[in-house]
């Protein structure tokens, strides 16, 4: 028999693998890719064994997190199923249960939870996922326009001094430049001949530039401070930013304070710079709308 403070942590470890495994089983049934389909089973059912395991040293059974379970199953439906699941074994869960304290007590427990370890990385690394296949696609479009649109709506603030003409302007701006966008990407896909459907490649870059433009423009369509527009905008911009940084440094396994810096420093830094050359502008050439 294990003491109480061990067999909570063991407790804990049960919910945790059962959970996991409804969450697999369902993301395994929703999935129409077989290959993915199956390594979430395999995935699954080593949860399931993992479950047992922990029961036999408990001594009786435990219920899932049904809300856990709800809220990883929504994620795949929303953003993937390579972010959901990578999200969920990243997550805190497994963190708050001290395994370093059971396996002093339970030896085998050192060598199942390695395993698990091991075993669920590389199955994780082979899921296949055609929006992670584009994304460099996607980060091309969001890139484009945040640095772009971002400086240009900058700009434009302190040259127009009037929402609406700014906000018209950047649409028109934003629509052309998607197009051109999906365009290049068109044609860059098709030379490079790397497995990818040009049109799709297209898609995902000119979807990204243009929910990207209707994010950084709808603050100047809705309030009438010129100035206060430009600050929500900007603030979409850092939204934008931290939302997708965290997307791709969570499906690809990349560090997320890097890539996050870089992005907003580069953006700010063109808002700030083409702001500069706006109020420039409107002084030399007495712009005054």
């Amino acid at each position: 028999m294990v003491d109480d403070s061990i067999r909570e942590d063991i407790l804990k470890a049960q919910e945790n693998e059962i959970t996991e495994y409804l969450i697999y089983r369902r993301l395994a049934e929703a999935t129409s890719d077989r290959k993915n389909s199956e390594l979430l089973r395999r995935i699954g059912e080593d949860e399931l064994a993992h479950y047992e395991f922990w029961r036999d040293h408990s001594g009786e059974d435990v219920k899932p997190d049904t809300f856990k379970v709800w809220r990883y199953t929504m994620a795949a439906k929303l953003l993937g199923l390579t972010f959901a699941v990578k999200l969920m074994e990243q997550g805190e869960e497994r963190a708050q249960i001290a395994y370093d304290d059971i396996s002093k007590h339970i030896p085998e427990a050192a060598r199942i939870i390695e395993e698990e370890d091991e075993h669920e990385g590389q199955l994780l690394g082979m899921l296949d996922e055609e929006r992670l296949r584009y994304m460099g696609s996607v980060v091309l479009g969001l890139n484009d326009a945040l640095v772009e649109l971002t400086g240009a709506l900058a700009g434009f603030t302190l040259a127009f001094q009037d929402s609406r003409l700014v906000a018209v302007t950047g649409l028109i701006m934003g629509f052309a430049a998607s197009l051109s966008m999906a365009a290049s990407e068109y044609l860059a896909t098709k030379s490079e001949d790397d497995g990818k459907h040009p049109v799709k490649a297209s898609v995902y870059t000119g979807s990204a530039y243009v929910l990207t433009v209707a994010l950084l423009i709808l603050p100047y369509l809705a309030l009438t401070n010129i100035y206060l527009s430009l600050a929500f905008t900007l603030v979409n911009a850092i939204l934008v930013i931290a939302f997708f940084t965290f997307y791709i440094s969570v499906a690809k396994d990349l560090s997320f304070r890097e890539r996050f810096l870089e992005m907003a420093g580069i953006s700010m830094g063109v808002a700030l710079l083409t702001f500069i050359i706006g109020y420039a502008v409107r002084s030399v050439f007495g712009v005054d709308f």
